[in-house]
């Protein structure tokens, strides 16, 4: 009877066990394994067999050694791999040994186990648990690369491209050789962010990085520092002509547009270059010059790269008191607006003013629109500017007569201010001024996020009654592609196609011709933008251009001459009857083949076109003559006259004038003759 009692005692404690282990093993938490003397698995748990996809069954007799692999290329799995040795063939007990299942997938396993003895002290086997690290490695790993790796595109991040940097540099120490280091930063990114939402934007992003890797190739490491902005390091490259090409090709392929969930998105870069000399640079130095070589590039109109150089150093001072002068130059009064006219071509009367911002400081004196709204636009104080000019230049216009309308600049930045619309209708309200005497230029900025959105400010300012103009057309990628969508009632003929027009060495008057039959078959007008001598206005006046802006009638002027000028009947064009083509006063010696004999010759006045050519040799009209010119390589020409030991040569090539310019040691260097912020008298109306 107590035999019985203790049997069943002894069975119930079993299924208890056995209960204990099921719930252990169907937790996920371990699994249960055993071998005999021999070291052949005698037990397994259903979650290792699991492992190497397969029934217990089918591990049972095989050697616990054989489900275990190494890698004989870690320190840590060797350290381990003879913790485990040690402890099988020693019969030691032992306890979370970390080791890697031998199966096709990435799996670790920690695994604790006891010698088994009998009563006798014979060995007989080994009895453990194990537990499934897959996961928590995998976290562990991701953890690690999340801090060495952006997470967005994958790029090493600002941390890893610092220790890739300091790398370099001691490479560079030890090889002699130098580095360089770009920097880069996308333009006008922040207009896709606002307008599309930034799960676009991160798409973008990515697309970006796997153009830069692939520009980048193996001559440097690209890395993402955060934002829009990039960098590469480049080990061992210092050659300028190779770090400009690789610079141009970047910002090439980035500037080319992206399709993103189904929106045609594009925008560019700038390139800062910096080069570190061997055992001499550090990192913290490369960082800073490429980052004011940076905003030199961003100064020079974006989509540039430019080198460092000592000099923008105090540039860069100069621009942050120039940016702080900014913020406060509303306040202060400083700015103005100008109104440059714009007049129907066929009667020569006034059609209307283009509303131009001018800043004049209080000590620096004018600065020039080209230097300060690309400013405004990174600070952020376009809006507010963008704001003063709509406000001044509708409350000016609205005592003119009726049939004068006003033209303003409307940035990207204010097009997609969701506030637009209504801050347009209250001022019209608020002066009581006439929609349609209101055009509001747009340039193709806003495009670079085709969406809904901007199709719907379009409508509603369409739906006001105002004016729509695409200022700069043929400059960008696809201004086709706008006039179909976007309700235009005006195209202005961008200045670059006008200006020299009227050359017969040139294209434009053909591009010209183009555009305003495409104009008229839109039912709209056109507008040539810096028309300035009497021969290029004859020749839009043939082709058929609606409006005239340029120098010819008028600079930008004071509001006081716009509104007397806008009260008169017609304006006159005053100018030059033509453009001259620029030439390159000072001689340069040349070498020609002259009737078989080799010659010296001398070039006066260098065009694009020809040159003046003094040759001791006489010379036959007609002839063609290969010059090759000391310092600069040959050009083709043929001789027009001759006369008392000077002739004239007409290139067969338009001549580039910047092959005389004295060589540089580094390409694409910007030299400061003045400051920055000073510009010429000829910057082109910008608003």
């Amino acid at each position: 009877m107590t035999n019985a009692r203790a049997r069943l005692r002894l069975e119930a404690q079993a299924r208890k066990a056995l209960q204990f282990v099921d719930e252990f093993e169907n937790s996920g938490r371990g699994w249960f394994w055993e071998t005999n003397n021999l070291g052949t698995l005698s037990y397994v748990s259903q979650q290792l067999a699991d492992d190497f996809k397969c029934n217990p069954e089918e591990l049972l007799g095989r050697q616990f050694t054989d489900l275990l692999s190494v890698d004989s290329g870690s320190a840590d799995s060797l350290r381990e791999e003879r913790t485990l040795g040690f402890h099988l063939s020693a019969r030691f007990p032992f306890s979370d040994v970390i080791v890697r299942a031998a199966s096709d997938d990435d799996i670790h396993w920690s695994l604790s186990g006891n010698p088994l003895f009998d009563e006798r002290g014979r060995f007989l086997g080994f009895r453990g648990i194990g537990t499934d690290l897959t996961e928590q490695r995998r976290t562990e790993q991701e953890v690690a690369r999340l801090a060495r790796f952006d997470s967005l595109t994958g790029l090493p991040n600002r941390a890893l491209m610092r220790q890739t940097l300091d790398e370099a540099l001691r490479n560079a120490t030890n090889r002699r050789k130098g580095c360089s280091l770009f920097l880069i930063d996308l333009d006008r990114f922040k207009n896709v962010n606002d307008t599309l939402g930034h799960p676009i934007g991160d798409a973008l992003l990515r697309q970006v990085a796997d153009r830069l890797k692939s520009v980048m190739g193996d001559h440097g490491q690209v890395g993402r520092l955060g934002g829009d902005e990039f960098k590469a390091v480049l080990p061992g490259t210092v050659e300028t002509g190779l770090l400009e090409s690789l610079a141009r090709t970047l910002i090439d392929h980035v500037s080319r547009p992206y399709i993103i969930e189904g929106h045609r998105v594009v925008i560019g870069a700038s390139v800062g270059i910096a080069i570190g000399d061997p055992g001499k640079s550090c990192a913290d130095s490369m960082i800073r010059n490429s980052d004011l070589a940076l905003y030199a590039a961003k100064a020079a109109g974006r989509g540039k790269h430019c080198f460092y150089e000592p000099s923008m150093h105090s540039e860069a001072a100069d621009r942050q008191l120039l940016e702080n002068d900014l913020r406060q130059a509303l306040d202060r009064g400083e700015m103005w607006v100008a109104f440059q006219p714009i007049v129907r071509v066929a009667s020569e009367e006034i059609s209307g003013f283009e509303c131009l911002v001018r800043w004049n400081h209080q000590t620096r004196g004018p600065i020039s629109p080209d230097k300060f709204i690309p400013l405004a636009e990174e600070c952020g104080m376009i809006g507010r500017i963008g704001e003063f000019v709509l406000q001044a230049a509708i409350a000016e216009a609205a005592g003119w007569p009726d049939n004068v309308r006003i033209a303003v600049n409307l940035s990207p930045i204010q097009f997609n201010d969701p506030n637009i619309v209504d801050a347009v209708a209250a001022l019209l309200a608020e002066h009581d001024f006439e929609p349609a005497r209101l055009e509001l230029e747009i340039t193709e900025g806003v495009f670079l996020a085709d969406s809904d959105a901007t199709d719907g400010t379009f409508a509603r300012l369409k739906s006001l009654g105002v004016r729509l103009a695409l200022d700069d057309f043929g400059t960008g990628y696809s201004s086709l592609g706008y006039l179909k969508k976007a309700p235009f009632d005006k195209i202005k003929i961008d200045q670059s196609f006008v200006r020299g027009a009227a050359s017969t060495t040139k294209r434009n008057g053909a591009i010209i011709r183009a555009i305003v039959s495409l104009a008229e078959s839109l039912d709209m007008d056109t507008t040539a933008e810096g028309v300035e001598t009497h021969d290029d206005l004859y020749l839009i006046r043939e082709l058929g251009v609606s409006q005239v802006q340029g120098y010819i009638f008028g600079k930008p002027m004071k509001a006081e001459e716009a509104r007397e000028l806008a009260n008169s009947s017609r304006v006159e064009a005053e100018g030059f009857q033509c453009i001259r083509e620029p030439r390159h006063r000072l001689m340069r010696r040349a070498i020609a083949a002259v009737n078989g004999v080799t010659t010296e010759i001398r070039l006066r006045n260098i065009s694009a076109m020809g040159a003046l050519v003094e040759c001791d040799e006489p010379v036959a009209p007609g002839q063609t003559l290969t010059i090759d010119i000391v310092g600069v390589g040959p050009v083709v020409g043929a001789v027009r006259w001759s006369h008392a030991g000077k002739f004239g040569v007409q290139f067969t090539e338009t001549f580039d004038l910047g092959r005389l310019a004295a060589k540089r040691q580094k390409a694409n260097e910007v030299t400061m003759l003045q400051p920055w912020y000073v510009g010429s008298d000829r910057d082109k109306a910008t608003g």
